[in-house]
Parts: structure tokens; C-alpha cells; sequence
């Protein structure tokens, strides 16, 4: 199993803290894993395809790229700006 949780922005958008999916060879990475979320369409394209995406992998930033394991903890959040 996969624990997915969508923070800030995404929470709002998506009306879901997270979700648990069952991990499948063909969820390699982390980018597959968006790519299955966001071929949902409606909010989760617009939410979730969007270029500038963070993720996090186990509570460590990564990039799309990273594999996934399962029992992966998994987050999806927009950027962080500072001043």
C-alpha cells in the first residue's frame, strides 16, 4: 500500500487529506503514480498536473523521478515561496 496526502492548496482543491492505493509494479515513481492520479481528470489534472508540483517521498523532498517502494509514504504540495 501507498499512503498519498495532499497538503495546503491541494487538500482545498481536491476535498481529501490524502488516500491509500494499492502499489502495482507500474507505479514505478513517483511520476507515474501522478500520472495515474491526474488521467482522474477534472480537479486532479488542473491540481495535480501542474508543472511546478512538489513531492515528497517518506517526509524527504524528491523529484518525479524517484522510484516507489511499497508502503511509501508519499506528499503532494504546491511550492513554497518566501520573502
Amino acid at each position: 500500500m501507498i499512503r498519498v496526502n495532499y497538503f495546503a492548496r491541494y487538500r482545498e482543491l481536491l476535498g481529501s487529506e490524502g488516500e491509500t492505493l494499492q502499489w502495482e509494479p507500474s507505479m514505478a515513481s513517483l511520476r507515474d503514480l501522478r500520472g495515474r492520479l491526474v488521467n482522474r481528470g477534472g480537479p486532479w489534472m488542473e491540481t495535480l498536473g501542474q508543472a511546478n508540483l512538489m513531492c515528497a517521498r517518506n517526509q524527504e523532498l524528491c523529484s518525479l523521478d524517484t522510484p516507489l517502494c511499497d508502503g511509501d509514504d508519499i506528499a503532494f504540495f504546491p511550492p513554497v515561496t518566501g520573502g
